[in-house]
Parts: C-alpha cells; structure tokens; sequence
C-alpha cells in the first residue's frame, strides 16, 4: 500500500508532510505512540472509537511512510507491537504543537463553561506525561 500523495501538488512542504500524517487519525495514533512502544489492542481501547479496520489501515499506511514500526514476535498467541521510528520520533515537536493549539482553542472557542471529560484525554490517557516543550 503506497502513500496516496507524496508528490506537492502545490510545491508546499505542509502538504508534504499531511500527505504522510495528515486525517483524522494518525497524528492520534501518533500523539499515542509518543508515550512509547504499545500493542494494537492498547492503541485500540486508548483512541475508543476507531475501529478496528481503521486503525490497521492508518497503521500500515505510517509503517509504508517509515514514521511506524511493526514489531511482529513468533509466539502463540501471536503479539505484534507498534512503535515510532526515529523518523516518527521527529513528529514530536508537530505533535505537542498540534495539542497546545488545540487545547488553546477548545478553551477560547468551544467550551462555555466546563470542558467536557475528553478535553484532557491527550494528556492523560497514558501514565507518561509528555511535556508541553
């Protein structure tokens, strides 16, 4: 499976690199994978309500783009784990960016009072804190 468009139509770096972690989910499996190095049914219950068929999709798509690695291990049951290649680990600075800006304007913008429970799921969802530097 290829990248749908790695080629600018616009000669714009920014296209580039959401042609590689632009939609809906990635940069949220990626946000995920900051924490560390975790297994398909951690990313699963972690994100909610993607579905199944979605998330490997997303994921074979990052592992075809080098920014995911696939770790498969020869045991029964079968155990696979998903991780950030150093490339991927790059995405970090974008990443945080992305969720300061975010949290900024869901508070300026969308909450009238009290944010709803999920307005602090990125920060945590996970026992690692990532810090906003």
């Amino acid at each position: 499976m290829g990248m749908k468009r790695l080629n600018s139509k616009s000669g714009c770096a920014v296209e580039v690199t959401l042609s590689v972690m632009g939609g809906t989910w990635k940069p949220i499996i990626l946000f995920h994978l900051l924490h560390g190095k975790k297994r398909f049914s951690e990313l699963s219950k972690s994100i909610g309500s993607i579905t199944q068929r979605m998330l490997t999709l997303q994921l074979r798509e990052l592992e075809d783009a080098g920014i995911v690695l696939r770790t498969v291990y020869a045991e029964v049951p079968p155990r696979v784990d998903y991780e950030l290649t150093a490339l991927g680990q790059s995405l970090k600075p974008v990443l945080i960016a992305m969720r300061t800006w975010g949290t900024a304007y869901a508070k300026d913008r969308l909450y009238d009072a009290q944010p709803p429970s999920w307005a602090q799921l990125c920060a945590s969802d996970t026992p690692h804190s990532i810090p906003l530097q």
